[in-house]
């Protein structure tokens, strides 16, 4: 997962100026991969893993509720 710093100057009333740094993370989260790992093993489908990915949790927490 790729981290990408962000700069941001923030100017106030007085005209003092303020610099403040984000990090921003890029990639998939851990509940996206894990849905379309227990997707693709179960359904043996590309189509349904990119789907179930896009749910993310809300399928892993299905899987389990449903079929465990």
């Amino acid at each position: 997962m790729a981290k990408e710093i962000v700069e941001e100057i923030k100017v106030k009333a007085d005209g003092s100026k303020t610099i403040v740094r984000h990090s921003v993370e890029k990639g998939i989260s851990f509940g996206s991969a894990l849905a379309m790992v227990i997707s693709f093993v179960t359904w043996r489908s590309v189509l349904w893993a990119v789907i179930h990915g896009i749910l993310g949790w809300v399928y892993v927490v299905y899987y389990l509720i449903r079929y465990k």
